[in-house]
């Protein structure tokens, strides 16, 4: 096992790698080598991250060249870059022997022609596609992890999906024929964007729906889904996130009908069996639902279930930190369990 583990942050100016150099910066087996900003090359990292200002006072932005990465001693990468992008950094360090956690989308889906459906361009790196695990922390198997140079990070919203509806699917606890889920989160979520609607006029005391029946993350949903319910075909969800008056977090409520023989009961049941040594799932009990502002700064997961007898639905709510336990925090729980660390190092 290695004691201290160096760890570069690559794109660490944005909301999320602004959280990643916080997080690992009291990580107790961690040292972080490496920060990377094209906008911010030779900027001391407190004078950007002010959070940080009595803390890692040394280090600066450097230019993110990913032939120099790579020939760094640096062990571990988070790519924390817009998709089409982080392929650029993933694919020379892979192959200089480094360890890659991706943030970005660029390795979440297992088919090219989904990428190409839902990303509008051809898959940068084809061929690594089927041998990079899905990183959800709680579902992923420990041995691909470890083994694997290259994870890919879920997606914030198919985190609060997932979590709570994967174990449902791969038991036939649910009806999977008719899922209808609608997902708030906060303007965060975006990213260090200047562009109209996110401006604080536009988005304060206000919410709105946005990539209905078409939002990238919903190709992630889908697969993950089918590839769970071992029926052969695919499972189809109708999804629609809103952007809400809020900076952080991520409420999403699941709506479907259960399986024939199925009760409340058996939900819950199901999801304790499943997370009952997961020190990031939060099963509270039917008629308590999560909040966003409880969740807000940690890498857990609420989640809860009710059970609708008019129309026979099962409905989900769930609440997750989008910049933590849906990517960074998320991205940090894996390098634990890939390193042998304590799964909780650094996120409690």
């Amino acid at each position: 096992m290695i004691n201290t583990l160096s760890v570069g942050i690559i794109g660490a100016s944005g909301y999320t790698g602004e959280e990643l150099v916080r997080l690992l910066g009291k990580h107790p087996r961690v040292k972080i080598d490496v920060i990377t900003s094209r906008k911010h090359v030779g900027q001391a990292l407190h004078n950007i991250v002010p959070t940080m200002r009595n803390r890692m006072q040394n280090i600066v932005f450097s230019d993110p060249k990913p032939t120099v990465l790579a020939n760094s001693e640096t062990n571990l990468f988070f790519l924390s870059l817009p998709h089409g992008i982080a392929s650029n950094y993933a694919i020379p360090l892979v192959k200089a022997g480094k360890n890659v956690i991706d943030l970005s989308a660029d390795y979440r889906l297992f088919s090219k022609k989904v990428y190409l459906d839902y990303y509008n361009t051809e898959h940068p790196d084809p061929q690594m596609l089927v041998n990079v695990p899905y990183g959800l922390a709680e579902r992923t198997n420990d041995k691909a992890i470890k083994q694997t140079p290259l994870i890919a990070c879920p997606g914030c919203y198919p985190t609060s999906i997932l979590l709570p509806l994967l174990p449902l699917v791969e038991n036939k606890i649910v009806n999977t024929n008719n899922i209808v889920i609608n997902s708030f989160s906060g303007v965060s979520g975006a990213g260090k964007r200047t562009i109209e609607s996110l401006l604080y006029s536009e988005c304060s005391e206000n919410t709105a729906a946005y990539g209905v029946g078409n939002h990238r993350h919903l190709s992630e949903i889908e697969e993950q889904l089918s590839l769970v319910s071992k029926s052969g075909r695919k499972i189809v969800v109708q999804f629609t996130p809103h952007i809400a008056p809020m900076k952080r977090g991520i409420l999403s409520t699941v709506v479907l009908p259960l399986g024939k023989g199925n009760t409340l009961k058996s939900v819950y049941k199901t999801w304790h069996q499943c997370y009952a040594k997961k020190p990031f799932i939060c099963i509270l009990p039917s008629g308590k639902y999560p909040q966003t502002k409880y969740v807000s700064g940690s890498n857990r997961i609420d989640f809860s279930g009710h059970y609708d007898q008019r129309t026979n639905n099962l409905i989900i709510t769930s609440a997750i930190d989008n910049l933590i336990k849906g990517a960074g925090g998320q991205g940090i729980q894996i390098m634990n369990m890939k390193y042998g660390f304590k799964e909780t190092d650094g996120l409690l």
